[in-house]
């Protein structure tokens, strides 16, 4: 693929850089299988590969192609743990659900790093992170997660920097305490998404693009989908349905959208900094501390790609460029008119406590999402947990269906505009 420069606002560097993004044929009239699946992300795709491994005839469909979701447009940062740090867990849970949840997000990183080389997908991982602060009241806790992580969870890959380190490392005065994690890393998202998709359908799972899900019914014989694709509707007959659209849930199935509402997360991929090798000189990807949080870290070939922008509409902002070189510029200055070559966004599932949500919304349907920014190691280990739920094998999600997920306040006609008016006063406490 030849690469030209700058590229249409809506289209990732991601995607971009792909040399090679099959299609898969749109669904044509009706089928049945022993499992049916809606959303063609990092879960979905994850679940159809490991049932169609385990014999288990699947079918999955997704309203746009593969990729076009979070999955393969977030910033690819594996993170380690849950969302929340394993101290806040345990105030929550306790010491034994916080350590149990820990070591399943660290057998959900273990899953990936090895499901990559077993099927020969280069996602360019980069090991490193830094959890970064700009607050000098937050120095104690920073301090302790480090301690905490390696006492109680036996992880040993955190270390605490002091301000001269956390400044070198990341090239930038802006942050005055930081955690690094020697430990995890980030990866090119939709690389792997192409190729957990491969996977997929070699394995024989059905995979069916820009096929559309209309509506979920149960009948005395089973479950169906009514689906519309490009050229025709149909419907699909199966015995149990797994609904892993996260943030795209729409209207589809009412528990599921009360309890995972969408927000729009912005990255900007600029152009190779060739003339500033002190930004982010060992390569880690960066987290900081904001309610909307800044992240960002280096591509294999030199950008900065750079998230941090949200809106809490269904709509992109009319120039993402501009703002996130704004943000860009206040923690790198000299970076101000650096040339932004790729500007997207799109949406996230988010849940109330930023817990994933997992439950049976009726009968043979489950629902898997709400990452809420940290799911690119968990979207992939539910995919998986899913499938060995299903064939009866030991799973972990239990762990995640335990979780107290309360839906959005407000009702079908509220929820939106109340998250809309709370987020928003939150990234106004950031500013200030």
């Amino acid at each position: 693929m030849t690469y030209q420069s700058p590229i249409s606002p809506g289209i990732s560097w991601y995607e971009a850089r792909l040399e090679d993004r099959p299609r898969y044929d749109a669904l044509t009239g009706g089928t049945s299988a022993d499992i049916a699946i809606i959303g063609g992300g990092f879960t979905g795709l994850q679940a159809a590969y490991h049932l169609a491994k385990a014999g288990v005839d699947v079918v999955l469909i997704d309203a746009n192609r593969f990729g076009d979701g979070a999955s393969g447009r977030n910033g690819g940062q594996l993170g380690t743990g849950q969302r929340w740090w394993p101290e806040d867990m345990e105030k929550e849970l306790g010491l034994e659900r916080s350590k149990a949840l820990f070591q399943m997000a660290e057998n959900a990183k273990s899953h990936l790093l090895s499901f990559a080389r077993q099927h020969s997908i280069d996602m360019n991982y980069v090991v490193g992170h830094m959890s970064v602060t700009h607050k000098a009241s937050l120095e104690k806790d920073y301090r302790a997660n480090a301690e905490i992580a390696a006492s109680r969870y036996d992880y040993p890959h955190l270390s605490f920097m002091e301000t001269a380190e956390t400044r070198q490392r990341m090239g930038s005065s802006k942050y005055l305490f930081g955690v690094r994690d020697a430990g995890t890393g980030h990866i090119q998202p939709m690389k792997l998404l192409v190729g957990l998709a491969r996977a997929a359908a070699t394995a024989g799972a059905r995979l069916h693009e820009q096929t559309k899900a209309l509506k979920l019914n149960r009948t005395a014989s089973g479950l169906t989908i009514s689906t519309a694709g490009e050229t025709s509707s149909g419907t699909i007959s199966a015995s149990r349905i797994l609904i892993a659209c996260n943030g795209h849930i729409g209207h589809l199935e009412p528990m599921t959208a009360a309890h995972v509402m969408p927000i729009r997360s912005f990255i900007g991929a600029t152009e190779v900094l060739s003339n500033f090798p002190e930004v982010l000189p060992g390569g880690e990807s960066v987290a900081d501390s904001r309610f909307v949080v800044r992240y960002f870290r280096k591509s294999h070939d030199g950008r900065l790609l750079f998230g941090g922008r949200e809106a809490y509409t269904a709509d992109n902002p009319r120039d993402i460029s501009t703002h996130i070189r704004r943000q860009i510029a206040e923690i790198y200055p000299q970076l101000e008119d650096v040339r932004i070559d790729h500007a997207w966004g799109g949406s996230v599932g988010i849940t109330m406590p930023r817990q994933p949500f997992v439950r049976e919304v009726m009968p043979g349907v489950t629902s898997i999402g709400g990452y809420s920014g940290h799911g690119v190691m968990l979207s992939n280990y539910c995919g998986k947990l899913y499938a060995d739920m299903v064939t009866g094998r030991a799973t972990e999600l239990d762990l995640l269906r335990d979780l107290n997920v309360p839906q959005f306040p407000g009702g079908t006609r509220l929820r939106a505009p109340l998250l809309f008016l709370a987020l928003s006063w939150y990234a106004l406490r950031d500013k200030f």
